[in-house]
């Protein structure tokens, strides 16, 4: 990050606005490509005094709005098979199970997992095409869109502006512990964020392995499953409960003599 932001002050300060809000918008396209990494050094590089942080904050929520919106409407002409051919080109980030995680997070918050999802390096990228696959109402996705952009766009930039002109203030004799205090404190926020979808994330998969193993227990025709005796597949596990051993020794069937 820190080679990102000594880049960034080599370019004049409307390229850094540009390339600020072009990163975003096409991470949100459904690209991955390191648009919070690019928000986080241009912030800091704000806090010099290099460029302006409104311009930084606005450029971003532009990028963020207007590039989910255009992920939407790739993703509601392309669908499904859309995403399909993105998780074979970006296996790492837009796989089957990172698009499962994603769609989780639609059926658990709805047309909300795109504001929070914006907070989320995953669904940040495949908020807009995923709901545009799944047909969600413009309107709908267009507010929540906008409201989660604006947030973490304006939120994020000033948290860090606000952060590294007080550690410029304070620690001018150890300027790098300022970097690292902005740095702690803006990505602080979106740990916490990342911790809190991935128990979520937990939490639905073993919900969703114990239904599989319901219906599994289950033939085809609402027969039990039977083992080799005769015996159903539950009366074999209640078996296997009692037949343990106890602090007097084995269970042993039949009488003793």
């Amino acid at each position: 990050m820190f080679d990102v932001q000594h880049w960034l002050v080599a370019l004049p300060p409307i390229a850094v606005y540009l390339l600020v809000g072009g990163v975003i918008g096409v991470e949100s396209m459904g690209v991955p490509l390191p648009g919070e990494i690019v928000l986080v050094s241009s912030a800091l590089l704000a806090a010099t005094g290099v460029v302006e942080p409104e311009w930084v904050a606005s450029a971003a929520a532009f990028g963020a709005i207007v590039g989910d919106s255009i992920g939407y409407a790739v993703g509601r002409r392309g669908g499904r098979p859309l995403l399909a051919r993105l998780g074979r080109r970006f296996p790492k980030h837009l796989g089957p199970a990172q698009l499962a995680r994603a769609e989780q997070s639609f059926a658990r918050f709805g047309v909300w997992a795109v504001f929070f999802g914006r907070f989320v390096a995953l669904l940040r990228i495949l908020a807009g095409p995923l709901a545009g696959a799944l047909h969600v109402p413009y309107r709908r996705f267009l507010v929540a869109n906008a409201a989660g952009g604006l947030v973490w766009a304006f939120g994020t930039t000033y948290l860090l502006y606000s952060v590294g002109r007080a550690a410029e203030h304070w620690l001018k004799d150890i300027s790098w512990a300022g970097l690292v205090l902005a740095v702690l404190a803006g990505l602080g926020s979106t740990w916490w964020l990342r911790r809190r979808a991935h128990r979520v994330t937990s939490a639905e998969d073993a919900s969703g392995l114990v239904a599989a193993t319901v219906a599994q227990s289950t033939a085809v025709g609402g027969q039990s499953l039977t083992v080799p005796g005769g015996q159903s597949a539950a009366a074999v596990a209640g078996g296997q409960s009692a037949v343990t051993d106890s602090d007097d020794g084995p269970v042993r069937a039949g009488n003793e003599h």
